[in-house]
């Protein structure tokens, strides 16, 4: 979420309201557009029949982006807003207020004032998963699925924890599969290394079939990351730090530093004047039996640079010594941090402290000219929680590729903020790319902090509603998440371990994901079209949410005969009946009709196969067992 960059986006004309939807670039970039209109496809697809839930701030319950296409349902269903006090939270839980239905969103307007005042950050990113356009040509990629909204805070990893239970029990009450947004990231929660509370948790909702998007991040362009390997005693580095950019909120910079498994190491900071000629110092702390949170100061003549720190010596999941150095800012002077071990590889990443907490873009390293042997920054391992996640899907961003009106292609480039990897354990981070610059998508018309300028203003119900152009690997993430929605509405049985292989297998490359990489692109661009046709020929594994009764029966399963029987409800038109085995292959097919069908087993093994099923709209799965 750091910096997001207000940028007008020139040449988009106003359109009137509930003319005809054109396409922007970015849904043609990710070829959005061939699967709503159903090119070659048995139907098109929109994300209907799948919730997408997004953990983010700034939400506008009420604007037309939220219904569907014709602006008449309301597509959110729930939002759980964890700032507001007055109650009534969500059943199990002991804070926040739950708003369920229309009436009662439509009556609370927009989330309360929290860390970020009143924003806009989480309408945005909402309306490019799924909002409905209200009219407009800005129309979300899965704009008829429904959505689930959470303010949340972020001091302590439960709150999200907590926001991610409450999304998947509502999907399971509504039987519908779920998709979780996470337009964020932090550098303070969990380990770096993608290993933690947060991580474990991710782990055991994607198991219950939860499929999680999140942002890259947008450091690509700040070295705000060191890397050194300590190999012998004594060895000892510096570099200088810079705060980052002041928002209006910057308290100073906060250093996460972590080194290998087992290896203790000692970190100081220098205070420096303006000529970097060192003036005073703070010792050398261990990790080694210092565990704990100390806030101090240190006194430089009539200033005082205030500092705390928080010591893991042996992270619990990962036994690494794992420090949090704070240092408010302070114009007057220069800083350095120093580091030193006998072994490990050590990290350390600068970024943001802010007054209201939550910083996350990144402060220089630097290596200045009088010291020579010093360490200068570079932008690598920079995605955070819950990016650094293996089984969470990571979105870098690009500008979206198109073709002008007189035939020439322009766009495509990596967005220079767009964070880089590599992740550790050599997963490759980020997954893929989408258009994540210059995005336009609804504004809260209640937010009291946007200052950019406005793609489009109308009114609805006698209220004024805007769009604007923004940038950030935080616009690619719902890109994403809303291309997996049109996935499940396609094929509603894919794992999300399927889902993520789908999405890296059909990216596209091209001259710019070439140049820079996969550290940088990771598989490639989004191609939400071919990533359909593989959904659609993909045998699901698993039915993830308590649906209604379905349109099939099969019985008896398990069985221990050479037949069984499928019953076709006598609504169901003719079926494309396939049997496969655990890994895939086709055993046989089928065309089978309305009413009781005898499925021939003879010669097959005992096992566990999977029934797919094809009614030309939708795609079915069923496991049968056999045991002979």
């Amino acid at each position: 979420m750091k910096r997001i960059l207000l940028i007008a986006f020139l040449g988009l004309i106003s359109i009137q309201l509930y003319s005809q939807v054109w396409l922007n670039r970015s849904v043609v970039d990710g070829r959005v557009d061939s699967v709503w209109s159903g090119y070659g496809l048995p139907q098109g697809f929109n994300g209907d029949g799948v919730i997408i839930g997004v953990t983010d701030w700034g939400f506008d319950y009420t604007h037309p982006v939220f219904y569907d296409t014709n602006m008449i349902r309301y597509r959110v269903l729930r939002a759980w807003d964890q700032f507001k006090t007055s109650g009534p939270a969500p059943d199990g839980y002991d804070y926040g207020t739950e708003y369920i239905g229309p009436e009662a969103l439509l009556t609370a307007h927009c989330d309360t004032f929290n860390a970020y005042s009143y924003g806009y950050h989480g309408t945005h990113c909402a309306s490019i998963a799924a909002g409905g356009g209200a009219g407009s040509k800005y129309r979300g990629v899965a704009h008829e699925a429904n959505l689930l909204f959470c303010s949340f805070y972020l001091e302590d990893p439960h709150y999200v924890i907590d926001a991610w239970r409450w999304m998947y029990n509502v999907a399971q009450q509504e039987g519908k599969r779920l998709v979780i947004s996470m337009s964020w990231g932090v550098y303070y929660m969990d380990n770096m290394d993608g290993t933690g509370m947060v991580a474990d948790e991710i782990r055991r909702l994607t198991d219950l079939g939860v499929l999680f998007v999140t942002s890259a991040g947008n450091n690509g362009d700040s070295p705000f990351h060191i890397k050194h390997l300590f190999d012998q005693p004594g060895d000892t580095i510096h570099s200088q730090f810079l705060f980052p950019y002041n928002n209006g909120y910057l308290w100073g910079s906060s250093i996460t530093m972590m080194n290998s498994a087992n290896s203790p190491f000692a970190f100081s900071f220098t205070v420096m004047n303006s000529s970097l000629q060192p003036v005073a110092e703070i010792p050398f702390i261990n990790t080694a039996g210092n565990d704990g949170y100390v806030d101090t100061f240190l006194v430089v003549g009539n200033d005082t640079i205030v500092y705390n720190y928080d010591i893991q010596s042996c992270n619990s999941y990962n036994q690494s010594p794992i420090v949090r150095l704070r240092v408010m800012k302070n114009s007057n002077y220069r800083f350095a941090l120093a580091a030193t071990a006998d072994t490990g590889t050590f990290h350390a990443w600068n970024v943001a402290e802010l007054t209201k907490a939550y910083g996350n873009w990144g402060g220089d390293f630097v290596k200045p000219e009088a010291y020579p042997d010093w360490l200068a920054g570079d932008i690598e391992y920079g995605i955070s929680t819950p990016g650094n996640v293996d089984e969470v899907i990571t979105v870098a961003a690009h500008n979206a590729r198109v073709k002008t009106s007189i035939g020439v292609w322009s766009g495509g480039a990596l967005a220079d903020f767009s964070s880089s990897g590599p992740c550790f354990h050599d997963v490759m981070k980020p997954d893929l790319s989408a258009p994540g610059q210059n995005v336009v998508s609804a504004i809260s018309s209640y937010t009291n902090t946007f200052s950019g300028n406005y793609s489009r203003t109308f009114t609805f119900n006698g209220r004024t509603y805007h769009f604007a152009a923004l940038s950030g690997t935080s616009m690619s993430c719902p890109f994403v998440a809303g291309v997996a929605a049109l996935m499940l509405q396609a094929n509603p049985y894919l794992s999300p371990g399927q889902i993520q292989d789908i999405l890296n297998e059909t990216a596209y490359n091209d001259e710019f994901t070439a140049e820079f990489g996969p550290i940088r692109f990771g598989h490639g661009k989004v191609d939400a079209y071919a990533a359909i046709l593989k959904a659609l020929n993909t045998v699901g594994v698993q039915d993830y949410v308590s649906t209604p009764e379905s349109s099939y029966t099969l019985f008896p399963n398990p069985t221990s005969d050479d037949y069984c029987y499928l019953t076709v409800q006598s609504d169901m038109p003719s079926i494309q009946c396939t049997l496969h085995d655990m890994m895939g292959r086709i055993l046989y097919r089928e065309t089978v009709t309305p009413g009781v069908n005898t499925l021939n087993l003879h010669g097959l093994p005992s096992g566990c196969y999977i029934l797919r099923l094809n009614d030309g709209q939708k795609v079915t799965t069923k496991k049968l067992v056999k045991n002979n």
